[in-house]
């Protein structure tokens, strides 16, 4: 959201919703870090005095979400060559129903927090701040149980919704043996990021019966209700719906997913 003017970006989604028949599930975050340097100045976009770059980013987030809602705000012209409805306009178009399917990508216990405050369902990856030195599932189980404390304490109108992302591979054939047998990290990773220490989450590549014991044992997911699935797009279409078609068949009925 560093890059996106509010508006445009709102109508885009708008219209993208429209044609999808009301199924975009939208997740936007202020971004990871860049190949440049500040490069959403390149498109025109300087945070205002004393924000920085993330404070920028929410500000504009704040801005589309009010114009996602429908919010009236733009003065009509009193002369169009078409007539206009009586008072402010809004954004067009306007899609009713989706401002309650924006995800917020949050890497930190503050952020998932805000992200609840301001009515968006909480999207957390495979890294995150690392806040305690805890284990990577734990403390994104803790920034689950943040973000929906915080939730608590406000009158959105809906439930909300909450993803976690994995790598998981369901060893069954020659193919998956070559690929990822003995190469699943096993332990959580740690390293910085923009001069914070991030923990990176571990991914899971087993035989079935070991892979839904390890899979078990992750808080995190079984906080979530939605798992989100990172696959290797290198490898191709087809070997990566053999992926997911190994999960849904080996692992997910074990687990109790649906």
């Amino acid at each position: 959201m560093r890059y996106a003017n509010p508006l445009a970006f709102a109508e885009d989604a708008a219209a993208a919703d429209l044609i999808a028949g009301g199924r975009l599930q939208l997740g936007i975050s202020r971004g990871s870090p860049e190949q440049v340097i500040d490069g959403w100045r390149y498109f025109g976009f300087e945070p205002a005095e004393g924000e920085s770059e993330a404070d920028m980013a929410r500000r504009h987030t704040d801005v589309a979400l009010e114009v996602l809602s429908g919010a009236q705000f733009a003065q009509p012209n009193p002369r169009p060559m078409f007539p206009n409805p009586p008072g402010l306009l809004r954004i067009e178009p306007y899609s009713e129903g989706l401002r309650e399917r924006i995800w917020w990508g949050a890497g930190s216990d503050a952020t998932a927090r805000w992200a609840a405050e301001k009515g968006m369902n909480l999207m957390s990856s495979t890294l995150k701040d690392d806040e305690s030195g805890e284990p990577f599932h734990v403390q994104q189980r803790k920034q689950i149980e943040a973000f929906r404390d915080e939730w608590a304490k406000h009158d959105h109108g809906f439930t909300p919704r909450v993803s976690v992302s994995r790598s998981i591979f369901a060893i069954v054939d020659d193919r998956d043996r070559r690929y990822f047998l003995g190469s699943g990290e096993r332990e959580d990773q740690v390293g910085f990021i923009d001069n914070t220490r991030s923990v990176f989450g571990r991914s899971y590549a087993d035989e079935p019966d070991a892979l839904v014991e390890q899979l078990r044992g992750d808080e995190a997911i079984a906080a979530a209700d939605t798992l989100l699935l990172t696959v290797p797009n290198q490898l191709g279409v087809d070997y990566n719906a053999h992926v997911l078609e190994a999960i849904l068949t080996h692992v997910a009925p074990a687990l109790g997913w649906r």
